[in-house]
């Protein structure tokens, strides 16, 4: 029976967040029960693209980037797929009629990071916009559930919180970027110089866009708005530890929140949640 691999499917796709992800996993823990395993799914095909740009060094990137782009297309048109994450993503993008456009542009940043060094502002727009906005926008799709109108008055927050997430993954991830993948995002800055301007600078530019994804966040189908909302105080927490760290000390270590802090958040919010401070 297809049904017993397609639970399948969605369980590696569960697998696959659980171990890359204790934040997303908690954040998708407290959504709507309907949606965690689109959810999963989206996350899986998003993480397995990205660990093949970030980590699988010794092999050919643009090949498997390559083979990866033709059997996500073919799992789309046949419904089916022996890679059960791709299966899995397959069959949220069929149920929720996720468009290819979101999917191509995601791919397209994927590749930008195998030749990618440094960006000018057009390409790193370009970038944010493939590699985080439109998972939002997909992740959005699942959430109004085939609600057009719903989905065109909430695209904007969505790219925007997608946007604040990552710029923080920037910021965090600043010194393994550069020093072992050789990247720089941000543009205009030399990182070797990386000073207290230029982090307060990229700050301000995120807490814009922090104001403006909560804005949406608020309006969100009750049954997804608790476990965004998880999502936005994982990364605004983390946000704001490294306001208040130096520069020179981003450049030295990943700034990480402890698991028991983020328990802590997750508690504090589902009381701001259940007393509707939200």
């Amino acid at each position: 029976m297809k049904s017993l691999y397609d639970k399948v499917s969605f369980k590696c796709s569960k697998l696959v967040t659980n171990n890359y992800s204790t934040s997303f996993s908690l954040g998708i823990s407290f959504l709507s029960k309907k949606f965690r395993k689109p959810v999963y799914a989206i996350y899986g095909f998003v993480r397995f693209a990205d660990e093949i740009v970030d980590t699988f060094h010794d092999y050919d990137k643009q090949d498997l980037l390559d083979r990866f782009r033709t059997e996500t297309y073919k799992a789309i048109e046949e419904k089916i797929s022996l890679n059960p994450i791709l299966n899995s993503f397959q069959q949220t993008v069929n149920d929720f009629h996720i468009e290819r456009e979101l999917i191509d542009t995601f791919l397209k940043s994927m590749e930008m990071d195998i030749t990618g060094i440094s960006y000018d502002q057009d390409g790193y727009e370009e970038y944010i916009l493939g590699s985080a906005e439109v998972v939002g926008l997909m992740c959005l799709r699942v959430f109004c559930d085939k609600d057009k109108e719903m989905y065109e008055s909430l695209k904007y927050g969505a790219m925007r919180l997608g946007s604040a997430f990552q710029k923080i993954n920037f910021l965090r991830d600043l010194n393994q970027d550069y020093k072992e993948l050789g990247r720089t995002y941000f543009p205009g800055v030399d990182i070797s110089q990386f000073g207290e301007i230029n982090k307060r600078q990229i700050e301000e530019d995120i807490e814009q866009d922090f104001r403006d994804g909560y804005d949406g966040i608020k309006r969100l189908p009750k049954d997804a708005r608790f476990g965004v909302y998880m999502a936005y105080v994982y990364y605004y927490s983390l946000f704001r530890k490294i306001q208040g760290i130096p520069p020179r000390k981003i450049m030295h270590e990943r700034i990480r929140i402890s698991n028991r802090r983020k328990y802590m958040l997750f508690f504090s919010s589902y009381v701001r949640h259940s007393l509707n401070l939200i």
